[in-house]
C-alpha cells in the first residue's frame, strides 16, 4: 500500500503549478501585447500587463493585412496559415501512410535481407534533413519543385521513427489473427485493411499529433525550399515580420504568433485521449 503524505502532495502540486506558470507566462505576455498598439508597447518600460483596446485591429491586421498607423504594410496572414496547414497535413498523413505500409511489409512478408532492410531504414535517423540539406535541395531544384507544396513536403515524408513504432506494434499482434485471415481466404491487403488498420487507429492518432506539430513548426526547410512569399508558412511569416521591417509592429507579430499556436493546440486538445492511448498501446 502506498502511503500518501500531505507534504509530498503539496510539493508535487506546487512544482506542477510552477511549471505551468513558467510555460504559460510567455503566452500570456503575447496575448497582452496583441491587445495593445505598437506605440504603447514601445513606450512602456517595463511592459504593461494590462490588456489594451486594440485587440480587434491587431488580429484583423494579422489575418487580413493592411496599413498600420505608422505606415507599415502588413501582408495577410491567412495564406501563410493555409500553407502551414497543407504542409502539416501532407507531412503527417504521408508519414503515417508510408510508415505503416513499410512496417507491414517488413513484419508480414518473407523476403531476403528483411532484417537488413529494416536496419537500413532505421539508420536514416542519423540523417535528418538538416544533415542532407544540400543534396536534398539540389534534387528538389533539379526536379523544379522549388516554391511548390511537393518540394516542401516530399523530402520530409519518410520517417524511420514511425516505421519502427508500427513495426513494434505489429509484432505484438497475435499470429493467430493472420492464420485465421489466411484460412478465411483473405489476402495480404485484405488482412491489412480489415484487421491491422482498425487495430492501429490509436497508434496512427498518436503519430498524427506528433507529425502535425512537426510539420507545422517547420522552419529551416521551407526557408531553403521557398523564394516566393506566396509559399511562406506562418513560421517564416513571423520571422519576416520581425526582421524584415525597420519598425516592428509588435502587436501584430504577437497576434500572428497566437494565431500560429491555435491549430496545433486544437489538434492536441481534440486528440488528447487518442494520443495518450496510442502512446500507451505502442509501449505495450
Amino acid at each position: 500500500m502506498i502511503e500518501r503524505r500531505p507534504v509530498l502532495d503539496f510539493v508535487s502540486h506546487a512544482v506542477l503549478i510552477l511549471g505551468v506558470a513558467v510555460v504559460a507566462f510567455p503566452v500570456f505576455i503575447a496575448i497582452i501585447m496583441s491587445t495593445q498598439t505598437a506605440s504603447q508597447i514601445a513606450s512602456s518600460n517595463p511592459l504593461s500587463l494590462v490588456p489594451g483596446g486594440n485587440l480587434a485591429e491587431s488580429y484583423r491586421l494579422a489575418l487580413m493585412g493592411g496599413q498600420t498607423q505608422s505606415g507599415s504594410t502588413i501582408p495577410p496572414g491567412w495564406p501563410m496559415l493555409w500553407v502551414s496547414f497543407v504542409v502539416a497535413m501532407v507531412i503527417s498523413l504521408g508519414k503515417i501512410a508510408i510508415s505503416i505500409i513499410s512496417a507491414f511489409a517488413i513484419v508480414y512478408f518473407r523476403f531476403p535481407f528483411r532484417g537488413l532492410v529494416f536496419w537500413l531504414i532505421f539508420i536514416t535517423l542519423m540523417l535528418p534533413v538538416e544533415v542532407r540539406i544540400g543534396p536534398t535541395y539540389q534534387v528538389v531544384a533539379d526536379l523544379g519543385l522549388i516554391n511548390t507544396y511537393a518540394g516542401m513536403t516530399v523530402p520530409l515524408i519518410a520517417s524511420a521513427t514511425a516505421t519502427f513504432l508500427f513495426r513494434q506494434f505489429f509484432l505484438t499482434v497475435p499470429d493467430e489473427l493472420a492464420e485465421a485471415a489466411r484460412i478465411d481466404g483473405a489476402g495480404p491487403m485484405r488482412f491489412f485493411k480489415d484487421i491491422l488498420l482498425p487495430l492501429s487507429k490509436t497508434s496512427m492518432a498518436a503519430l498524427f499529433v506528433i507529425q502535425f506539430i512537426y510539420g507545422w513548426n517547420q522552419y529551416l526547410w521551407p526557408l531553403i525550399a521557398t523564394t516566393s512569399e506566396d509559399m511562406y508558412p506562418i513560421v517564416l511569416g513571423i520571422k519576416r515580420a520581425i526582421f524584415g521591417e525597420i519598425y516592428v509592429e509588435w502587436n501584430v507579430v504577437m497576434a500572428t504568433a497566437i494565431l500560429a499556436m491555435l491549430p496545433p493546440a486544437i489538434v492536441v486538445i481534440l486528440m488528447q485521449k487518442w494520443f495518450v492511448k496510442g502512446l500507451v498501446d505502442t509501449e505495450k
